[in-house]
């Protein structure tokens, strides 16, 4: 398995490259495990995804049990894992920096810091603290013996500030104070991306999804995105399947649900594999 330095080597230059790569977000050792079978090349974690999984809503893990489940995927294959550390579980530039130390420590070669607060009333830290956040954590970061890619998010748009101004500020902030990539989630149009892209001379990661348009790998790398995710999409789903069969078998009495299944050999056969060593699984 790779060292960590050389997963931190390795995840930085995909960020180089001159075509936009696909990270996409399992939520736990299982999907982590079928996705790096697939050919991915790196991996991120979902907040939501892994609530979700937990029986938990968004934003309600806490930084001890998130860390541990960052450093569980990270441990299960031998891809470069970024981190979705939400606002790093502290609104103190200080205290947000200790998180990203806690990240690394726990494997990840990469990682986020948000500038939402988790507080409705206050859904965005204001505009100098944010900043003062960001460069916090990328001196965290740059303290690492190895390469750590620090992601600087601006989470207006998810949270009913739909301004671009204000987040392109807040990216280009983001920028000087050295975060490697800048994203700002929840975009709604092709308009809104290319102002972002043309604003910012870090790489910057894209959400697939814009609201009821879907775009494409290539057209958000000609756009001039590197890096596009998928957030809890994947999870979301399998979620999906799951409830779709469940109320087929509670409202029908029938199982067609079952003829989309995964094929259990070809489950078997990736876990099966040696890729992690069965003593760095998580025991129930």
């Amino acid at each position: 398995m790779p060292t960590q330095a050389e997963k931190g080597t390795t995840f930085r230059a995909l960020h180089q490259r001159k075509e936009a790569f696909i990270i996409p977000n399992p939520w736990d050792i299982g999907s982590a495990r079928l996705l790096a079978h697939l050919g991915f090349e790196a991996l991120a974690t979902t907040s939501m995804g892994y609530a979700f999984s937990v029986d938990k809503t968004d934003g309600a893990v806490g930084r001890d049990e998130m860390i541990a489940h960052v450093g569980e995927l990270a441990r299960a294959t031998d891809l470069p894992v970024s981190a979705d550390l939400e606002n790093c579980y502290a609104d103190e530039p200080q205290a947000a920096a200790e998180t990203i130390k806690l990240a690394a420590a726990a494997g990840v070669v990469g990682g986020s810091i948000e500038d939402s607060t988790g507080r409705p009333e206050q859904p965005i830290y204001e505009f100098p603290h944010a900043v003062d956040r960001v460069r916090a954590a990328v001196a965290a970061a740059r303290s690492l013996p190895f390469t750590f890619t620090l992601t600087g998010r601006a989470e207006n748009y998810l949270h009913g500030r739909p301004d671009i101004k204000d987040t392109i500020k807040r990216l280009q902030a983001y920028q000087e104070a050295g975060a490697d990539v800048l994203y700002a989630p929840g975009l709604r149009s092709k308009e809104d991306i290319a102002a972002v892209l043309s604003s910012v001379d870090r790489p910057v990661n894209v959400l697939m999804g814009l609201q009821g348009v879907l775009l494409t790998l290539d057209e958000l790398s000609r756009m001039g995105a590197r890096r596009i995710s998928v957030g809890s999409a994947l999870q979301r789903t399998a979620l999906g399947a799951f409830l779709r069969g469940a109320r087929e078998m509670l409202d029908k009495g029938t199982f067609t649900f079952a003829g989309e299944a995964a094929n259990p050999k070809e489950i078997k056969e990736v876990f099966a594999s040696p890729e992690i060593p069965s003593s760095q699984r998580r025991r129930a």
